[in-house]
């Protein structure tokens, strides 16, 4: 494995310590030398750790626990028989091209390691999922115009609007969300809260469950309420996270919503859900759209 100083550090947090976002980790210095990134340089890297994580067995694991997810619960679309044509398993156990990406919160990749690995894990995703990379939409505030052309010159869509997670899945969609705030995630559930939507969305990212269990009970249900009833229904399978990756890779599950789950929760449950305000939230995790006076 190159660059092995710089890059394989085990970091080590306190028990119930709370995850920075990645939205969040932006450092002074990078926001300095921004403007001045080479992007012909950048993309090499990027490259290369690829490559190298493609050598590594715990990507072979993951490979194999993306690919069961993926098929497993998108097969069935329980109101239209379309989107189901859209996604089959392939000859060689892949799935089909027809699956969308959207990718939140990676951070600065260019001076940050970790969210480089973060983005050569998503491109290995995207590899292996069969998805155009041009059908892969990113986006994190804390990109600079350099890294932005960086990502148009992988070949990836950059969104130029701040969605907050709040996008609605229309088609199977993964969601790739490494080490994102909460409120992201619960945006993105409370926008897809019907049994139409929740089972078109493969979700990359933090464990729902862990989230819980780091979380005081009464503010999860109280300010994370989407989060709270999902962790019930869904389905979550650990992806493995050697120690030496435990800062780039830990927590991460993938999180499916089988629609026979779903259907166990009173038609209640989906009736006018409201969207989530963080009215008790001072510290979000997120950056919020800047709104027009």
């Amino acid at each position: 494995m190159s660059d092995t100083g710089e890059e394989w550090q085990v970091a080590r947090r306190r028990k119930g310590a709370a995850r920075k976002s990645n939205l969040l980790q932006v450092s002074v210095a990078s926001t300095c030398c921004q403007e001045q990134l080479d992007i012909g340089k950048t993309v090499k890297r990027i490259r290369d750790t690829v490559s190298e994580l493609r050598c590594e067995d715990f990507w072979q694991e993951w490979k194999e626990q993306l690919l069961v997810a993926g098929p497993a619960s998108l097969s069935k679309h329980p109101e239209n028989e379309d989107p189901a044509d859209q996604l089959e398993k392939g000859r060689e156990g892949r799935l089909c091209p027809h699956l969308e990406c959207v990718c939140y919160g990676l951070g600065s990749f260019s001076s940050c390691a970790s969210a480089r690995y973060q983005l050569a894990m998503l491109l290995l995703v995207l590899d292996a999922g069969q998805i155009p990379l041009k059908d892969c939409s990113v986006y994190d505030p804390a990109f600079s115009t350099g890294e932005r052309d960086a990502l148009r010159e992988l070949g990836l869509t950059v969104l130029t609007e701040n969605e907050e997670g709040k996008r609605l899945a229309t088609k199977p969609t993964l969601f790739y969300m490494m080490h994102c705030g909460k409120a992201l995630y619960n945006n993105l559930l409370w926008k897809n809260w019907s049994t139409r939507c929740l089972p078109l969305m493969i979700i990359v990212g933090n464990s729902f469950n862990g989230m819980r269990d780091r979380t005081i009970e009464r503010e999860f249900k109280r300010d994370y309420s989407y989060i709270s009833q999902a962790v019930d229904v869904c389905a979550e399978r650990q992806l493995p996270c050697p120690s030496r990756v435990i800062d780039v890779f830990s927590d991460t599950a993938v999180i499916t919503f089988p629609t026979s789950n779903l259907n166990r929760l009173p038609q209640s449950t989906w009736a006018e859900p409201p969207e989530p305000q963080y009215q008790h939230c001072p510290d979000l995790e997120i950056i919020q759209r800047k709104t027009q006076s």
